[in-house]
């Protein structure tokens, strides 16, 4: 995954105009990184000119970030940045508006632990400018951060004549000392031999002649590689990006696009690949399997019937060839009038006086009982529907539905109609 670091110079604290020295020297200066771990480009530009990476971080001077150990209060979302205001008011010089305030990764309310704090309106004219170019800036990193094991690295002096400076990262926070006499007051307690320490390499052979040992060299973009493998991200309350589940979505999809993700990419494609080709394979099974049990019908059809020539629907010319053997034979069928008479005769209720009308049409059985009631109705239904028919109650006291619906006894208008389960 590309990386691009544009790095904030310090602030000018003389400059009246808090954003005036963001872009002083006509660009910005900035680290690109095309796996997050070697530099591959560094220099100045415009911020149009900028190049473009998966991943944009903006990183502070040392000198531009404040840091404060604060119990962090148990307040709502919303008012947590207020509150955070009002416990920091004794330790800021400037006025609570003036400053930005973000808190340490993984760091809860009700918990103990860093805020870092650094000047609102300056960081808010970066981002302006790099937003207008068309950058999104992800992630605001600082340069150094407490750290319990203790760091220093050394930067060479601005000014001719000056010592370098010591910036002194440890487990009570972050300190910027000159190289004298009250940095050595300072680190006296502390072992240097444990200390990690590193320099600019302009400011190498200073340092080793005040650690009286060898130092690491650490050049700015090398050390603000670094800064983005920390957890830290100052981009939080009014400064955090708006759309966060859209900003997750496209972070999850910058580190898929990262080289060592490239494994799992192919194992995805390669896993949607087999699941294509196995669900037509699949589905080709299927199809066979159907088309086989529709050739089988077919043949079955035509063997038991060869007169038929032409096959559109075997198992429904199956069935009229057979009822036009049985009919031409004499025999009848158990939707003709004497199986359907015989149904309901054997399910007729005992005690109840003979029908007021009967009438047959091919497949049905148009009754008309005298005085049955529900229960008989409900009776006959039973009795029919044991035998493999079904009766259905119609015209008074009960409509199309099942015999045995709601409605009181029937008259001589009511009609009852046997016929086979399902239909025909």
């Amino acid at each position: 995954m590309s990386v691009l670091v544009i790095l904030l110079p310090p602030r000018l604290r003389e400059v009246a105009d808090a954003g005036a020295d963001v872009d002083r020297s006509g660009g910005f200066t900035f680290v690109y990184s095309s796996d997050g771990q070697t530099v591959a480009r560094q220099g100045r530009a415009a911020a149009a000119e900028l190049p473009r990476a998966d991943s944009v971080c903006l990183a502070l001077a040392d000198a531009d970030v404040s840091w404060q150990p604060l119990a962090v209060p148990k307040a709502p979302a919303a008012r947590l940045r207020a509150a955070l205001g009002a416990m920091l008011e004794d330790a800021l010089l400037d006025d609570d508006d003036a400053v930005h305030a973000a808190l340490a990764p993984q760091l809860t309310p009700g918990h103990r632990g860093w805020v870092a704090v650094t000047h609102k309106a300056r960081l808010q004219r970066a981002l302006a400018a790099l937003q207008g170019a068309g950058i999104t800036v992800h992630r605001v990193l600082p340069l150094a951060w407490p750290t319990p094991q203790g760091q220093v690295h050394v930067l060479p002096a601005e000014v001719e004549g000056e010592e370098p400076l010591l910036v002194w990262s440890h487990a009570e926070g972050v300190v910027g000392l000159r190289a004298g006499s009250l940095a050595r007051q300072q680190l006296a307690a502390v072992d240097r031999s444990q200390l990690e320490r590193s320099a600019h390499p302009a400011a190498v052979a200073a340092a080793e002649r005040w650690f009286e040992g060898p130092v690491a060299v650490r050049t700015d973009a090398e050390r603000a590689l670094l800064a983005t493998r920390s957890g830290w991200n100052l981009l939080q309350f009014d400064l955090a990006p708006r759309h966060r589940g859209l900003q997750a979505v496209r972070e999850a999809l910058r580190r898929l696009a990262a080289p060592e993700w490239r494994p799992v990419r192919i194992g995805v494609l390669a896993l949607v690949a087999l699941q294509v080709i196995g669900l037509n394979a699949w589905a080709w099974t299927l199809d066979r399997a159907v088309q086989d049990k529709r050739q089988a019908q077919t043949r079955l059809l035509q063997s038991v019937h060869p007169q038929v020539r032409s096959v559109l629907d075997a198992p429904l010319q199956m069935q009229r060839e057979t009822e036009g053997l049985r009919a031409a034979a004499g025999h009848s069928g158990p939707a003709d009038a004497e199986p359907l008479l015989a149904a309901a005769a054997a399910a007729w209720p005992p005690g109840q006086p003979p029908l007021a009308a009967l009438r047959f049409e091919p497949g049905r059985l148009l009754l008309t009982p005298v005085g049955w009631a529900d229960a008989q109705h409900q009776q006959f239904a039973q009795a029919v529907r044991a035998a493999g028919y079904q009766a259905e109650r119609q015209g008074p006291g009960g409509g199309a539905g099942g015999a045995g619906g709601a409605g009181g006894a029937g008259g001589a208008g009511g009609q009852v109609v046997v016929s086979l389960r399902g239909g025909r």
